[in-house]
């Protein structure tokens, strides 16, 4: 009985802007599947996107989505990729013609394509049918039923709300956002009996209510793993950006133990673009959520374990043994630790943005805010691809987007595909030479006070929305005395330790460090934390794969 509910419910959708074809299409389906599934078919990608969210609220599973290559506004592609973040788990069938078959092919690689059809797909029974019955074979086989969400309780201009918010959607955990001014959230903040005070409410998939919880606690409630499963492994990789996770994947794959530890999401500053459209192998780009993902999954498959929301404060050298040290006092050592740590964005150095931050001043993408700035006037801070990449995004909701840039213009420092993309963006606005003299609100930002470096003129805008892509700070002042960092506390490593060559002081062995090696014997870095590294996603994980062959080389003569 319950297989038979559950069979009522699964949907099979058609997305296709040509009425006639959506009917034939749908006309087929309910002649073959009708009967055991709902057929829901839509004209648009924008129509469709709108009845697979209103069919995750209730609660309702789809087993397989076919869409039209070339619809207006929104092409099959699109859609597809849309369509994934919303049920991830459906079969996904792109219909084409035969001059489209290229972009099909492309659709593999985008949005994890599982079939194209040609059209004409007559006799279904050929052509449709038997594509269909071993779709919905696979998806049976597979665990489709819907995971249990986390419920988020707060305010809009709540700090912290926020931080939650973004912890959970960069860590790919799902979760409701309710707002504590709504009926619905005043009903969840009643049952778990809070005042609404202290916000967010996070509710775990068990039931369990969170007041203000910590990223520790937060992770563990929502099942990401904190604990690491021994005390002792082949290598600890410490940072989940590009570069850790690269490490990841090739140190799991060649057979070491290997954990990986993040002290907050993996992906880093990659994994909060909303495109990256110069990675190799992804011609129509590919968002930094779904790359890290993707990447994450790839190293768990060969066996690394990734721990989240640990902090790491030390390395300490006790023999053979390398040991990292944990906020919480614990620790865990191998023989050999690859530094991966990235870099964080500079804070704002204006009056009234530290107040602010998380209630209208957002540093990287936020994309959790990004729903909220429709119709909105919105400011970004840098000149990188990072500020562009963001710029292109809210853009496509915003009113308008302007970029803040202290250099003379976009070149010295943004990739020119982009510098391009923005500058036919219709409501992106470039001001070079202007900076942040100071941010204002009171509860939230509401207006900015800007800057001319040239002339020294200022002026006062309003503004709800300001986001910061300033700079490169790399996380290393827990390093300090253990390892040699350049001034700006960048790690050097391989030939930077030797530029005299002299090994640096306290250098035992008889060979110089390997080329990414630090002054101290087995441990590695990989990417951003590099000095005079390259700053972009390709380097940092071909550097990740590097320091693992160095360190099988280092294993092998320890």
């Amino acid at each position: 009985m319950a297989q038979a509910d559950e069979a009522a419910r699964t949907v099979i959708m058609t997305v296709d802007d040509d009425p006639g074809v959506s009917r034939a299409v749908a006309r087929d389906l309910r002649r073959r599947y009708g009967a055991s599934y709902r057929i829901v078919r839509a004209e648009s990608g924008e129509s469709a996107l709108q009845a697979l969210r209103e069919l995750k609220l209730r609660g309702d599973l789809v087993a397989v989505i076919l869409a039209d290559y070339r619809m207006p506004r929104m092409n099959g592609i699109e859609f597809l990729e849309q369509a994934l973040d919303v049920y991830p788990g459906a079969r996904r069938v792109l219909l084409t013609a035969y001059a489209d078959t290229n972009a099909a092919i492309d659709a593999i690689n985008v949005v994890d394509l599982d079939h194209y059809l040609l059209k004409p797909w007559d006799p279904p029974e050929e052509k449709l049918y038997p594509v269909l019955d071993d779709l919905l074979q696979a998806w049976r086989s597979s665990d489709h039923r819907p995971v249990p969400s986390t419920k988020v309780v707060g305010h809009r201009w709540s700090a912290r709300s926020s931080e939650v918010r973004e912890f959970l959607a960069r860590n790919q955990v799902p979760y409701r956002w309710y707002s504590s001014d709504e009926p619905e959230g005043r009903r969840l903040l009643a049952a778990a009996g809070a005042d609404g005070r202290r916000l967010p409410l996070v509710i775990a998939p068990d039931g369990t209510p969170l007041v203000e919880p910590e990223a520790p606690e937060l992770a563990a409630r929502v099942g990401l793993a904190t604990t690491p499963a021994a005390d002792f492994y082949d290598l600890v990789v410490v940072g989940g950006g590009p570069a850790g996770l690269g490490a990841a994947v090739y140190g799991a794959s060649e057979g070491l133990r290997t954990v990986l530890v993040e002290r907050s999401a993996t992906g880093g500053q990659a994994g909060q673009s909303s495109r990256i459209e110069n990675y190799l192998g992804f011609p129509d780009g590919v968002s930094g959520a779904q790359l890290t993902d993707r990447a994450r999954r790839q190293a768990a498959k060969f066996g690394a374990e990734i721990l989240t929301a640990r902090e790491v404060t030390g390395l300490e050298v006790s023999g053979a043994a390398r040991t990292v040290r944990f906020s919480d006092g614990s620790a865990v050592s191998a023989h050999s630790v690859i530094l991966a740590t990235g870099v964080s964005y500079r804070q704002l150095d204006a009056p009234g943005a530290d107040g602010l931050t998380g209630c209208g001043v957002f540093y990287g993408s936020a994309l959790t805010e990004a729903p909220a700035c429709q119709d909105h006037n919105v400011y970004i801070v840098g000149g990188a691809n990072s500020a562009g990449q963001a710029a292109m995004h809210l853009a496509r909701g915003a009113k308008s987007v302007t970029l803040l840039v202290r250099g003379p213009s976009l070149t010295a420092s943004m990739s020119h595909y982009l510098i391009q993309q923005v500058e036919e963006a219709p409501n992106i606005s470039v001001r070079c030479g202007t900076v942040v003299e100071a941010a204002h609100g009171d509860g939230h930002l509401e207006q900015l006070t800007l800057r001319d470096t040239q002339s020294g003129h200022t002026e006062r805008v309003d503004a709800q929305w300001l986001f910061v892509f300033i700079g490169a700070a790399p996380r290393t002042d827990w390093l300090d005395g253990t390892v040699l960092r350049d001034r700006g506390g960048f790690i050097l490593a391989g030939p930077d330790l030797t530029p005299d060559g002299r090994p640096p002081a306290g250098w035992e062995l008889d060979r110089p460090p390997y080329h990414l090696e630090t002054s101290v014997p087995g441990v590695f870095v990989a990417g951003d934390a590099r000095a005079e590294s390259a700053k972009r996603v390709a380097s940092a994980v071909g550097e990740g794969a590097m320091a693992v062959m160095l360190v099988h080389r280092y294993l092998e003569q320890s």
